[in-house]
């Protein structure tokens, strides 16, 4: 039988401070690996999600993340005296467990702890390898003890070994052998992983001895209604002696030990400090600190392939969100050629006019249930070449994969997309939300957008004047018809706006900040006036410091917090919730509707933009959260960071910039 490790428990005080010193102590902090993988946890070091730990890996050949290295059980070892060095939160207990020493974190250039005891100093510092020129991903932990005195370290890594959405109960059958190569020990609990080696460098002895830690409770998972204890399986025990002024770094590496993790962990601190050197010295810090954030979404699939995560901790890839994003998080940093790379990589996952809402490894194993995941990425494409993109490439691959797209629209293709009589392109069911707008309930659909949604239409019509753009005799009487049809069907005189949908044509006149689409796109059937009555109307109703909201609060189906379970979640995930990345619409809309001079609302929405800053400090470090209430004091909520949210960021960041100078 494996061994059950006692629970520590520990009332020695903790003193957790941060940098800047005003993140809360639930803050999280993010590395990523380059490869879908990540690492994640709270500045206190408290685990409140099953997604915090030191290496969420996604194993070659997936497209899903598994939770491989989950935590440390570390204690100092002084004689008879043993010091623990953790926070857990068991779920026989109420309040969290506190380490035997003072702990205070840093969260840059690395994430790293400082750790001061009754005899001895430590600072521990958290690594990724990224994947990429032929390595792989790698975890590293570095110890380096700041004392006058020899350190003895003995170290149990807690793995949870599973897919990354879920907290396994104990398994009995876990197999604790250990396979030892010099200073490296590998183990395969069982055959779901390739094998993980743990390599230590330095004074360092493993002995094997499997033990199950059960019972950690994580508490934001109880909050938002899911299972929320789950247990950890240790192989074994690692022994490290770090001599005074001396460190001991360990790496964890799936398939093959790493060969030198000192040597991989100064390159990767090398990396992370001229990023931070850049990023302090940057004239406009809040667009540094979002361009530096960038680069967390950016990863390698299997193939090489260029892809976008939509979010951290649990969002892989959407292509929706990929494709919002994208401009954003290259061409605002001029990076054309990631841009590029990302377009041309999407081009094999093309079927029938459709690109996938979440990706798989392949075409086959992805998911086509989303109407403008292929909209977004034509928008994509227009603002690559926009942006003196790749003339050939566009020409070459873009534009014919666009023309493809338009003619399945025409023709009509899966998920209810088709061209109507009047050229505007209907979409969804009435048992199917296909928009941005997917939140469903076990009743349906929260907010039905069958039909005609306006900022599909807008994107359709874009698409087209593209396209007319290039091959004005094949293209040009589409795109009139659908400008002409797009104002009469959607265009509301008395309100000065666009309606959000059309069905079965009634027009639903909610306020949301879909129109803003309209408004804001350089190829749009709109005129200034029409422009700006739809950015009048979003200032009214819709624009708060941290977004947009999705419904005005004067409607009736208004929800202004989100909060509670997931079905309460979903029921105000667009009925009033702020969204951030409907920042660059609203940016981008206004700059257009603005008078001939757009230097003052630049100054404006510049100063808007700043209220953004503090973001990059409360929930996610570095990035602003999925979303926000649409209440007042707009609490942050979903993913800790967002990649449409820094994306669009960026670019409402560089429009402003351009329209200062």
């Amino acid at each position: 039988m494996p061994l059950v490790m006692p629970t520590p428990r520990s009332t020695a005080p903790t003193a957790i401070a941060s940098a800047p010193a005003a993140a809360p102590a639930d803050a999280e902090w993010l590395l990523t690996d380059g490869a879908g993988g990540y690492a994640c946890g709270a500045v206190d070091g408290v685990p409140r999600r099953r997604y915090h730990g030191l290496w969420i890996a996604r194993p070659a050949g997936s497209a899903r993340r598994h939770a491989i290295v989950s935590g440390l059980d570390e204690r100092v070892v002084q004689g008879e005296r043993v010091a623990s060095l953790g926070r857990t939160h068991w779920a026989d207990q109420p309040q969290p467990s506190r380490p035997d020493a003072d702990v205070a974190f840093a969260a840059g250039p690395l994430p790293a702890w400082t750790i001061d005891g009754d005899g001895f100093a430590l600072t521990r510092t958290i690594a990724l390898q990224r994947a990429g020129n032929g390595q792989p991903p790698v975890c590293l932990v570095r110890w380096r003890n700041r004392g006058a005195a020899r350190v003895r370290l003995s170290v149990r890594p807690l793995l949870s070994w599973c897919d990354a959405d879920r907290l396994p109960p104990a398994d009995d059958r876990f197999d604790g052998a250990i396979q030892a190569q010099g200073a490296s020990w590998g183990v395969r609990p069982d055959e779901r992983l390739p094998t993980l080696w743990l390599t230590a460098d330095g004074v360092a002895a493993f002995r094997g001895e499997p033990a199950w830690y059960r019972g950690f409770l994580c508490a934001t998972d109880r909050e938002r209604g899911y299972d929320f204890v789950g247990d950890r399986w240790s192989p074994g025990t690692l022994e490290l002696d770090v001599g005074p002024g001396q460190a001991a770094t360990i790496a964890f590496a799936l398939g093959a030990p790493c060969d030198d993790p000192d040597a991989a962990f100064v390159l990767a601190a090398a990396a992370a400090t001229r990023a931070h050197g850049d990023e302090l010295a940057a004239r406009d810090r809040l667009f540094a600190r979002l361009a530096r954030g960038a680069d967390d979404f950016l990863y390698r699939a299997d193939g090489e392939r260029l892809g976008v995560l939509a979010g951290f901790p649990w969002f892989g890839e959407w292509g929706r969100d990929m494709f919002v994003a994208l401009p954003g998080l290259t061409l605002t940093r001029g990076r054309r050629d990631l841009c590029a790379e990302a377009l041309r990589g999407a081009l094999p996952f093309l079927r029938r006019g459709l690109l996938p809402n979440v990706y798989g490894a392949t075409p086959a194993a992805s998911q086509y249930d989303s109407c403008d995941a292929a909209l977004w990425f034509a928008l994509a494409v227009q603002r690559f070449a926009d942006a003196g993109g790749d003339e050939e490439f566009v020409a070459r691959e873009l534009v014919p994969a666009l023309a493809s797209i338009a003619r399945a629209y025409e023709e009509g293709t899966g998920l209810g997309l088709a061209t109507d009589a009047s050229g505007l392109l209907r979409a969804g069911r009435a048992d199917l939300n296909a928009t941005w707008m997917d939140a469903r309930t076990g009743d349906g659909p929260v907010t039905p957008r069958s039909g005609l949604p306006v900022e599909i239409q807008a994107l359709w019509h874009s698409l087209l004047a593209f396209l007319a753009e290039r091959d004005a005799s094949t293209w040009r009487t589409a795109r009139d018809r659908c400008a002409e049809a797009f104002v009469k069907a959607f265009w509301l005189a008395d309100g000065e706006r666009l309606a959000d949908c059309v069905h079965d044509g009634g027009a639903d006149t909610s306020v949301r900040p879909n129109m803003l689409v309209a408004a804001a796109l350089p190829r749009s059937p709109l005129t200034q006036a029409q422009r700006a009555g739809c950015v009048a109307a979003a200032e009214a109703e819709l624009v708060v410091p941290v977004g947009l909201r999705t419904l005005s609060p004067r409607d009736a189906a208004y929800r202004g917090r989100y909060e509670g379970d997931q079905q309460r979640r979903d029921r105000a995930y667009h009925q009033g919730t702020a969204w951030p990345w409907l920042a660059g619409f609203y940016v981008e809309a206004a700059l257009r509707a603005a008078p001939k001079s757009k230097r003052r609302t630049a100054t404006r929405l510049r100063a808007w933009l700043d209220g953004f800053a503090p973001e990059l400090d409360r929930a996610g470090l570095g990035h602003v959260s999925e979303v926000f209430d649409g209440d007042s004091p707009h609490r942050p909520g979903g993913t800790f960071a967002q990649a449409w949210n820094t994306g669009e960021l960026l670019r409402a960041l560089a429009l402003v910039t351009e329209a200062q100078a």
